[in-house]
């Protein structure tokens, strides 16, 4: 299978690529890109990255929180960016309304972005689906 690629365009000179903190990190980091710092609080925020991108289609790319963040009650909304958008990559970013405001800086890390790969399948109208011992627990049917 041939090596995929995901083409990068930096819309501003300062613009950090996405990279991998570690050799076996699943996410690339993604930076933010700003003129100047920008409050993040509990309404949601789009924080700039300056880059666009190109991808194949069949690739799922998706923005994710980096657990650093979160900890300490900093969210990214999990987003999804699809093959065929061509603008600027955005991460939506809140904190949770018991924290005070955070501070977003150029260059900090902000998110994930992790890469894998869509099926492109058929959906089908079924009467009946078959059973399994799980059947319709749902949240917190499998233990806690």
């Amino acid at each position: 299978m041939s090596r995929q690629f995901i083409r990068i365009k930096r819309l501003h000179p300062n613009a950090r690529l996405p990279e991998r903190a570690t050799e076996g990190s699943t996410g690339y980091d993604l930076y933010a890109c700003l003129e100047q710092p920008m409050d993040v609080g509990p309404q949601p925020v789009r924080v700039p990255t300056g880059l666009a991108m190109e991808f194949a289609a069949g690739l799922d790319v998706q923005l994710r929180p980096r657990s650093g963040l979160s900890s300490t009650g900093v969210l990214v909304v999990l987003g999804t960016v699809d093959s065929d958008y061509r603008g600027e990559v955005l991460v939506t970013m809140y904190t949770l309304p018991q924290r005070e405001s955070h501070v977003v800086h150029d260059g900090d890390r902000i998110a994930q972005m992790v890469i894998s790969r869509a099926e492109d399948v058929s959906i089908e109208l079924a009467a009946e689906l078959s059973a399994t011992s799980r059947d319709t627990g749902g949240h917190g049917s499998t233990g806690r």
